[in-house]
């Protein structure tokens, strides 16, 4: 099996995460900064699984969309808005 070089779907899903960590530099509210951080993390799925790791993939489900975006999500709720 010889190297066919990058798939065009990998670029474009490294191209999603490149994008999306631009904008979450720029997001002031914080609960669209939690929802584009599981986004980021769904897509990390996706091209772990593309890259037929599929232990990564449900690592990167299971610790990186469920449980930093439920805990940031819950810090979120426990912190006060300064006006």
């Amino acid at each position: 099996m010889s190297f066919a070089g990058p798939d065009i779907i990998n670029i474009i899903l490294i191209c999603f995460l490149i994008t999306i960590a631009i904008a979450i530099n720029f997001m002031k509210d914080l609960l669209y900064v939690v929802i584009v951080f599981g986004v980021y993390g769904l897509i990390m799925v996706l091209i772990w699984l593309r890259m037929n790791a599929p232990d990564l993939a449900i690592t990167e489900a299971a610790a990186g969309v469920a449980t930093t975006t439920l805990m940031i999500a819950l810090i979120m709720r426990t912190t006060r808005k300064v006006k």
